[in-house]
C-alpha cells in the first residue's frame, strides 16, 4: 500500500538492489522517439511482456502495468531519456507496483490516443513492448505548408494589399481537387487522377507545388548498415534536408515551390502512412530517397524505380522491392490499428497514367544522376514498392547508392557527393516539370 501511495501522489520510486532483479525477463534496453506526429517509446526484453493499462484524461497521464519483470537500472533510464522538447511527453515515472509488476506513468502534454502492443522479434531487435502515443488534436499540415511558404516569401518582397488573402487563395487552390479519401475502382480511380498525367502539356498557372520527399526508414527501422556502420536512415534524412533547401528555393514556370518531409527527425512511420501524408497535402509528385544493401559483394551505382502492375522489371529489382516492403516489420507497425485495414487497401490503388508519369519522372532525374556518378542500371527499373502506390501522384524510389559497398557508403557519408546528388535531382524535378506543369486547380464549386 505504501508503495502505491508513493506511486499516486506523483513521487518517483525507484527500488534497486539485489533482491530486485528482473525475473521471468530481462531489459535489453529502452528507447524514446519523440516526433510531431507522435511519440514512441520501446522496452525491448529477452521474452514477451504482458501488459494493463489505464488512461487519466485529466491531467492526461497514461498508466501501464508491466508483468513479469521487476525494476532495475535498465528501465531507470528511461526516466532520463524524455527530452524537454518532447512534443507529447512531458516525463515518466517508474516503480514496483507488485511483485513482478513494474508500473510506468506517462505524464503527456495534451490528450492523446495511445496504442500500446508488442512485437515479436525481428532483425536485430528482440521482444519489444511499444508504446504509440498519438495526440488526438492534429494540424493541417497542408494550411502549415502554406504559411510558411507565405512567411518566407512575404519577407523578401512588398507585402500584399490587405484586401488579398494569399493565404486563403493557396489554400482553396489546392483544396478543390481532393484526392479521394476511401478506395474505388481503378476505372474510377483513372477518372479522378490529375488530368496532367494524360493531356498535353498546360500554360503555367499560378499555384503553389508541392513535393512529397520520404526518407527511408527511419526510428526503430534503421534501414541498411554499411560495413562502416553507417546507417541508411540517417544518409536519406541528409539527403532529404538538402533538397528540400533546394526546393523551397525554386519555382517552376513562375510557381512556387515546396517541400513536404514524410518525416524530418529520426522516427519510424510506416509505409501506408507515407503515402497517406502525400496524399493529404496533395502532393504534386513523391520521391522516396534511400541507399540499400545488396546480395552481391560490391554492388554500385544509383537506380531509380517506378511502380509495375505487371511484375517487376528484373529480379534484383523484384528482390529490392520486397525488401523495402519488410520495413513496417522491422519498425514495428501496429497491424491491429484501428485504420490500417483501410490504408492498406488505399495503397492497392494504381493507374496506368501514375505509372506512365512516374517514368517519366524517373526518367528524368535518372539522366541527372548519371552526371554525378555511376547508374546500377541505365533504365528506371518496375517493381511493387508499397510506398509508390498512391494512384494519384507520380511517384519514384531512388537508391542513391549501395551502402552495403566500402567506396559507396564512403562517398554517401561525403557533403561534396550529397550536394552533387540533391542538385541532380533537384535537375530531375525541374526537367521534369518542363514538360509537365501542373494545370491549375479547379475553382469551380
Amino acid at each position: 500500500m505504501k508503495r502505491r501511495h508513493l506511486l499516486q501522489s506523483g513521487t518517483l520510486v525507484l527500488l534497486l538492489g539485489a533482491q530486485h532483479l528482473a525475473r521471468g525477463a530481462t531489459i535489453v534496453a529502452v528507447r524514446v522517439w519523440p516526433a510531431p506526429d507522435y511519440s514512441r517509446v520501446t522496452i525491448e526484453s529477452d521474452a514477451r511482456l504482458s501488459f494493463n493499462q489505464t488512461f487519466v484524461p485529466n491531467p492526461p497521464r497514461l498508466a501501464v502495468d508491466v508483468q513479469g519483470i521487476d525494476l532495475n537500472p535498465a528501465l531507470r533510464e528511461l526516466v532520463a531519456k524524455v527530452g524537454p522538447n518532447d512534443p507529447t511527453i512531458s516525463g515518466i515515472r517508474v516503480g514496483q507496483f507488485g511483485p513482478g509488476v513494474v508500473r510506468l506513468v506517462f505524464d503527456l502534454k495534451q490528450a492523446i490516443a495511445p496504442q500500446v502492443f508488442t512485437l515479436t522479434p525481428v532483425a536485430a531487435y528482440q521482444h519489444r513492448l511499444v508504446f504509440d502515443l498519438y495526440p488526438t488534436q492534429v494540424a493541417d499540415p497542408l494550411e502549415a505548408l502554406i504559411a510558411e511558404r507565405l512567411m518566407e516569401s512575404t519577407s523578401t518582397r512588398i507585402a500584399t494589399p490587405p484586401a488579398a488573402d494569399p493565404l486563403g487563395e493557396l489554400i482553396a487552390q489546392k483544396s478543390q481537387v481532393r484526392p479521394p479519401e476511401t478506395p474505388v475502382p481503378q476505372k474510377e480511380a483513372k477518372r479522378l487522377a490529375p488530368q496532367s498525367m494524360t493531356a498535353p502539356a498546360p500554360a503555367a498557372t499560378d499555384r503553389l507545388i508541392i513535393i512529397a520527399l520520404d526518407a527511408g526508414h527511419g526510428g526503430e527501422d534503421p534501414g541498411a548498415i554499411g560495413p562502416g556502420g553507417t546507417q541508411e536512415k540517417d544518409v536519406v534524412l541528409r539527403l532529404a534536408h538538402r533538397l528540400r533547401e533546394r526546393i523551397n528555393a525554386a519555382s517552376s514556370n513562375g510557381n512556387p515551390m515546396r517541400a513536404f518531409l514524410t518525416r524530418d527527425a529520426d522516427f519510424f512511420v510506416p509505409l501506408h502512412t507515407r503515402v497517406d501524408k502525400a496524399r493529404r497535402v496533395q502532393a504534386d509528385l513523391f520521391i522516396s530517397l534511400h541507399a540499400d544493401a545488396f546480395f552481391t559483394p560490391r554492388p554500385q551505382g544509383a537506380s531509380v524505380f517506378a511502380l509495375s502492375q505487371d511484375g517487376a522489371s528484373s529480379s534484383a529489382a523484384r528482390w529490392m522491392a520486397a525488401k523495402e516492403n519488410k520495413a513496417d516489420i522491422v519498425g514495428g507497425l501496429n497491424v491491429r490499428a484501428r485504420d490500417a485495414q483501410v490504408k492498406r487497401a488505399l495503397l492497392d490503388m494504381s493507374t496506368a497514367a501514375q505509372i506512365k508519369d512516374s517514368l517519366q519522372l524517373g526518367g528524368a532525374m535518372l539522366k541527372e544522376i548519371g552526371r554525378v556518378g555511376k547508374l546500377h542500371k541505365p533504365r528506371v527499373e518496375q517493381a511493387g514498392f508499397a510506398v509508390l502506390k498512391a494512384p494519384d501522384i507520380p511517384s519514384v524510389l531512388v537508391e542513391a547508392a549501395f551502402i552495403s559497398n566500402p567506396d559507396e557508403e564512403a562517398k554517401l557519408n561525403s557533403d561534396a557527393y550529397q550536394e552533387q546528388l540533391a542538385d541532380a535531382l533537384m535537375r530531375g524535378i525541374e526537367a521534369y516539370f518542363s514538360k509537365n506543369p501542373p494545370l491549375a486547380r479547379n475553382r469551380s464549386t
